[in-house]
């Protein structure tokens, strides 16, 4: 059965309606799920012209009336004044405003179960702050809109899965943020995580901090004081977890299929591993949340805003695994033990 993923239109100003219109080009996305789109006919028409793409907009006001197939897309289109006045490759704040009432709509539809997942678009920080919106990005504004605390962020290129223990931190204060206790909360809910995802026996692999693992405190002590006694800690609990693995090794290893996921310690250390092995497939699902999340893995690139050329191949992904995990995703074993 084909489930409907929303896609909510973003920052009209980006290139994320030029992304939507070439992904739902695609003959093929129809295939796998029954694509939706939150937003207005304004900016799409606009899409359609510069990208040199024809598609039938059915404009909606229920999910279950949309068509569903190629050459057509289905809309439900909220009310935004003045949207047909914003300009590609600018921040606006009407952009960042309408940006939000899209997620907002996206979010009432998974919550009341019309749709299955959320593929979102980028949107603009800047765009946002100029709007008045209390959120610097779509975790946040999705967390607190299902009142949920802390949900997970994922990456997922191929048969690579990334989860993050420190994100949007400086390199300084990622390594001072690695605790043992939180690392060790963090290791039990990367393996629910991917329970959720429909792994029934997960392989976790946790990466190293320093070099070489730290060589038994030649190279730093964080993986003997911290890290080691986190893994130790959940393996005594029955969780197939190893580590620390040197990280110019774990997630190469974990490409070939020898774990499930591996746990990055801090921001880039997952990014370039992910990226380096298909940056424009690279997919960030959010997990934690009642229904499932992926978005691409880039933001609104204004400085080709309107061009035409923008490739649609992450937003693509990015449907195509909203598709494959909404028939499994168990938001209640996140949420349990």
């Amino acid at each position: 059965m084909r489930r409907i993923i929303a896609i909510p239109l973003g920052d009209v100003a980006g290139i994320g309606p030029e992304i939507v219109v070439k992904t739902l080009n695609n003959p093929e996305i129809y295939e796998v799920c029954k694509p939706l789109v939150v937003g207005h006919s304004a900016p799409l028409q606009k899409a359609m012209k510069v990208c040199g793409t024809h598609l039938k907009i059915n404009q909606i006001s229920a999910p279950e009336e949309g068509l569903y197939e190629p050459g057509t897309l289905d809309l439900i289109e909220l009310d935004c004044p003045g949207i047909e006045k914003i300009e590609f490759g600018r921040i606006q704040k009407e952009a960042g405003l309408f940006a939000f009432e899209f997620i907002k709509k996206s979010v009432e539809l998974a919550l009341d179960h019309k749709v299955s997942a959320l593929a979102t678009t980028p949107i603009n920080k800047e765009a946002l702050k100029a709007a008045g919106v209390p959120y610097i990005g779509h975790t946040e504004m999705l967390a607190d809109m299902c009142g949920v605390s802390n949900p997970l962020t994922m990456f997922q290129v191929k048969n690579l899965r990334v989860f993050f223990f420190t994100r949007r931190l400086s390199l300084l204060e990622a390594i001072k943020a690695i605790k043992k206790e939180d690392l060790f909360a963090h290791i039990r809910m990367d393996i629910k995580a991917l329970q959720s995802l429909g792994v029934e026996k997960p392989k976790l692999a946790v990466a190293a901090l320093n070099p070489h693992a730290g060589e038994h405190g030649l190279f730093g002590h964080e993986e003997l004081e911290e890290i080691e006694p986190a893994v130790k800690k959940a393996q005594g609990e029955g969780l197939n977890v190893t580590g620390p693995i040197p990280a110019d090794s774990v997630f190469y290893k974990a490409l070939q299929g020898d774990f499930d996921a591996v746990l990055s310690l801090y921001h880039d250390q997952g990014h370039i591993a992910t990226k380096m092995v298909d940056f424009e497939r690279t997919i960030s699902l959010t997990l934690g949340l009642p229904f499932l999340r992926t978005s691409v893995d880039h933001g609104t690139a204004l400085d080709i805003a309107g061009k035409g050329i923008a490739t649609s191949t992450s937003m693509e992904e990015a449907v195509r695994l909203a598709a494959q995990y909404a028939p499994v995703y168990r938001y209640d074993l996140l949420t349990t033990g």
